[in-house]
Parts: structure tokens; sequence; C-alpha cells
């Protein structure tokens, strides 16, 4: 259960908040924001991808509603890496107030500049890189490389009149990275030398054992099966995930197959890190998908987005056969990326989706096409060991990886009333070296659905889940009340209800009986008189039909 929401005190003077408004519970929407005399620093503003029960939902923000009035504060918003779930929520916080500095490395501000031109906003930027330090207002902001499944992430240390925080962003300590650039633990262990007075640690893999498996033993997994296949072969992975992209095309490149993008996010995205320098395409291996025609299957590998199951992206629209490239008997389909949690049934519907097409379909549960981003257990206790904070507060993950990461804090000598599990909306006081819990604010889901932004409540959601699984349910009368009459109806029609329209004839007395007895009771209001034909025909549908179907009754008055 949520914490029940309770006020915090108002903040002393050189006292430093931190209030993470999404990422702690979820994976997705991270966003934290740190206070100190009167200015905010938000570091990273991302989104969270609706899951199954949240039916017309396009994104989830973080609760900047939080924050909406006090966005002339803000001195800058940190951005720790290119990934949707750190990025992906700028947009909607830069279209409240358009010039506020966005912080990042080269080739995640252009992402992020890619995906606000989009928006038609121009933002005001700085770019920086590990080893640089840099001041907004009260913050003083030091930058460390550090590895993770898209290049260029950095981790930040925020020094400030408090004390000094850590935060990791996502990271892991592969030590033979793709493009060279390992976690920089020697500046971790320099920054615990002067001293870190909260170290805010990435969770997602904190119940993993050990080490996370090295980025460079995929390539060979994935040459060996594109050799293998026949016919035509599919790989599915994230936009942004520039490692990935690089070892399909190198084995595409040995195996004599060209390669095509498909998905404007993808196209969009390895355009910028190749243009950058992070991507190196092989000569002649990349084709657009309108000169691939004359390719034959077993001479090409399309690059697609859609692993996670969502239902508009590439790869769903080849199960349901509404793409222009379609798969079939012999050709081969890689899920090269993890599963995160709360898409498993979407993934699996797709796999099941796809062999039943007649395609061989390899993932993660059956080849070894996919390593996580994330630090494992073992890497989490050498980075504590290293640093020897004096406060901890695991960040980005579901509850159970926070309770993981807390524990092996506790296992390297962090004391357990310094390592603190929050949730979204905890507020923590950092002062004298202590951080401590002091409130907890109320945060909501935050949906956007087309041009609409938050305007989307849980109801709402609730009446379309209804609709779904219930069926839909209209009742129509026009009444004559001074005289107490029925003068129409009561026409009731259904959709998504299996009885067909004539089975409600039985309700129809009941519901004209019920409208007359009340308007000879005096009810003449419309409104009062719906309520009545909404209980009538909830209570027989419910016990006669064993169903919950929306009831939206219509009475007009005449």
């Amino acid at each position: 259960m949520p914490n029940a929401p309770y006020a915090p005190p108002k903040l002393k003077k050189g006292t430093l908040r931190i209030t993470p408004l999404g990422g702690l519970g979820e994976v997705g929407r991270n966003m934290t924001v740190y206070e100190i005399d009167g200015k905010l620093l938000v570091v990273d503003c991302g989104v969270l991808f609706p899951e199954e029960h949240q039916p017309g939902v396009d994104l989830i923000l973080p609760d900047i509603t939080q924050i909406e009035n006090r966005l002339q504060d803000i001195v800058a918003v940190v951005l720790t890496h290119g990934h949707e779930d750190h990025i992906g929520g700028v947009p909607y916080l830069l279209k409240r107030r358009e010039d506020i500095p966005l912080v990042g490395s080269k080739l995640t501000l252009a992402f992020v500049e890619a995906k606000l031109k989009e928006h038609r906003i121009r933002p005001k930027t700085t770019l920086v890189a590990e080893g640089d330090r840099v001041k907004f207002g009260p913050f003083d902001l030091e930058f460390i490389a550090v590895n993770h499944s898209i290049p260029d992430a950095l981790a930040v240390a925020i020094r400030t009149d408090a004390g000094m925080v850590i935060g990791t962003g996502d990271f892991k300590m592969d030590q033979l990275p793709l493009d060279g650039r390992i976690t920089d633990l020697r500046a971790f262990a320099r920054l615990g030398e002067e001293g870190v007075d909260l170290f805010m640690t990435d969770s997602t893999n904190a119940e993993v054992p050990g080490f996370t498996a090295l980025e460079k033993d995929i390539g060979p997994v994935l040459e060996r099966v594109i050799e293998k296949a026949t016919g035509k072969v599919v790989v599915a992975s994230f936009s942004s995930h520039v490692h990935r992209v690089q070892q399909v095309l190198d084995a595409a490149s040995k195996n004599g197959r060209r390669v095509v993008l498909l998905g404007r996010s993808m196209v969009r995205n390895m355009k910028i890190a190749s243009d950058l320098g992070f991507l190196n395409v092989p000569e002649g291996v990349l084709v657009d998908l309108k000169k691939s025609g004359d390719i034959p299957d077993h001479r090409i590998v399309y690059m697609s987005t859609g692993s996670q199951g969502e239902p508009m992206a590439v790869l769903s629209r080849m199960v349901n056969k509404e793409h222009q490239v379609e798969v079939g008997e012999g050709d081969t389909v890689i899920l090269a990326s993890s599963l995160i949690p709360g898409n498993e049934n979407s993934v699996y519907r797709i796999i099941n989706g796809l062999m039943k097409l007649g395609a061989n379909v390899v993932h993660k549960g059956n080849a070894k096409v996919h390593v996580s981003g994330h630090a494992s257990a073992g890497e989490l206790m050498y980075c504590y060991n290293i640093v020897r904070p004096k406060n901890v507060m695991p960040i980005h993950g579901e509850y159970r990886h926070l309770i993981a990461n807390a524990g092996v804090a506790i296992e390297t000598g962090v004391p357990q009333n310094r390592t603190i599990i929050a949730e979204n909306g905890t507020v923590v006081d950092l002062n004298d070296g202590v951080a401590r819990i002091v409130g907890q604010l109320p945060i909501d889901f935050i949906y956007v659905d087309g041009k609409s932004v938050g305007k989307v409540t849980d109801d709402d959601l609730r009446d379309r889940r209804t609709l779904a699984e219930e069926g839909f349910i209209s009742v129509i009368t026009v009444v004559e009340t001074t005289l107490g009459q029925i003068v129409s109806g009561p026409e009731i029609h259904a959709k998504g209800v299996a009885e067909a329209d004539h089975v409600f004839d039985k309700i129809k007395p009941q519901v004209a009986d019920a409208i007359e007895k009340a308007m000879k009771e005096g009810v003449t209001d419309q409104h009062a008189l719906q309520q009545v034909v909404r209980r009538t025909v909830g209570r027989w549908v419910g016990t006669k039909l064993r169903r919950k179907a929306m009831i939206v009754p219509v009475v007009v008055v005449v």
C-alpha cells in the first residue's frame, strides 16, 4: 500500500530536499526534483508506457503538476541519458516553460532536440561530458561517465551547501564495452574520498546476483542466428539501442545481408547516432525501405521497433498483417531486448502471433540475444564499497528492486536507518550528513491521450475497461412530467453484450413502471429519472445476465 500523503515541513535554509516524482515502484517515467534555498534542479523527465489495463493511453508522465507553480524556480533539467523513460516527458515540461535549460551529453541532447522539434520547441541547452563541472544556481554539478545500453550516459554528482548527492542514472559496469567507454570507478572513488552524503543508485537488476553479462557476447550470437536463417530476418529492439543496432549492422555485413531500419523513431535516432559518430555503418549495408524491394529475402535484415509488444509499433503491425513487410514460413524474428515488467502478456502475444505465421522466433528465453543495461547486485556492491556513502536511497525500479538494492547497501555496512526506501512523492531532507523522510506528496499518473494531457482520469479508464469487457446499454425514454406519463419508449439498445436487443423486452415494463412511479411521487428532475432507469436496468442485467455493462439512460422531458 502506498504511504498516506502528509505535508512536509517548510524547508529550512541550507537543507537539501529530494522528491522523486516518478520512477520509484515502477520501471519508467523517471524524474527527481532537488530543492535548496528556493531553487529547483530536475534530474530526468521520462515517460512510462501504458499497460493493458490503461486502454487508449499513449504515454504516462511523472506528476509534473507537483511543481507546476514552481516552474520559474527551476534552474536546469539534467538528462542522464537518451532513453524514453528519462527524456520522453521533456516536451510536456517545456510546454509549460520553454526556456528551462536542458543539460546533457552530446547524444542525449541530440535525441531530445529531435523530439522537441516535433513539438515545435527550440530548447536552451548546455552540452556536458564526463569530467565537466558546471553550476546552476546553488547546485554545483559534476558529470561522471557510466555505461548503459545507450552510449554517452552520465551519472551526476550534485554538490550543495547541505552536502553531496550522486545519482547514477541507469548504469552497469561492463568492463569491455563496445565503445570502450567504461563506468568511471576512479571518479566514484574520488568523490567517495570527498564524502558522499546520499548515493541514489539504479535498482533495476538488484535482485540479480553477480555481474551483468558483457554486451560484446551478443555479437557472435546474432551472427550465428543470421547465418543460419534461410529467409528474411527481423530484429526488434528499442529505437535508441545504438549498441544493439551496431551489432546487427556488423552481423548482417559479415553474412552478406543489407539492413533496413523500420519505424520512424528508429530511423531518426540511428541517423543522429551515425551523424555524431556513435554508430559506425559499414559501407553499403544500410538501405532505405523504398529501395529494398529487389533484395531477396535471404539477403536482408529488418531492424524494427516493437520488442515490448506495443500495439502501434512495427512488430505488432507485422503480426496483424498491417505492415508492408510480411513475416511467414522460413523467416526469423529476433527479440533483442529485455522484458520490461508489465509487458509480459503483450510480448508473449507477439511471440505466439509470429510463430503462428510460421516464423522462427529467437528471444532472451531461448538464446543469448540480449543483455541488460543495468548493474546486477555484484556491481552495486562494488560501488557501495568504493563510494562509502553516508546515506543510500535506491531509485529506478519496482518496489522489490528497491528492497533488494537496499539490502546490498546494508551488506556493505550502510546502516539500515540510513537506507531509505522511498516511493514516488516521498520527500527526503538532507542536512548535517543525515537523510530523513519528512513528507509524502500525493502522486498521480498523468496520462497522455492523443492531444490530451492530464485530462484522462482513472475513472475514464475504468469506463473504458467496462466498455471493453462488459459492453454498453443505452435506454431512451421520452416523458411528460406534468401528466406523469411516458410518451415514448423505453427503447433499449446494447453493444458488446452477447444477447440480442429483444432480450431486453422483459425489462421494459419494469423500467416504465419505475419511471411512472417516480413521477407520481413528484420526481420530475431529468437526472433523477435517469438514475431510476440506471438502477432498474443495472439490477436486472446484473441478476439475469451476470454482467456489469455500462448503462447510459437518456430521459427526454417534454
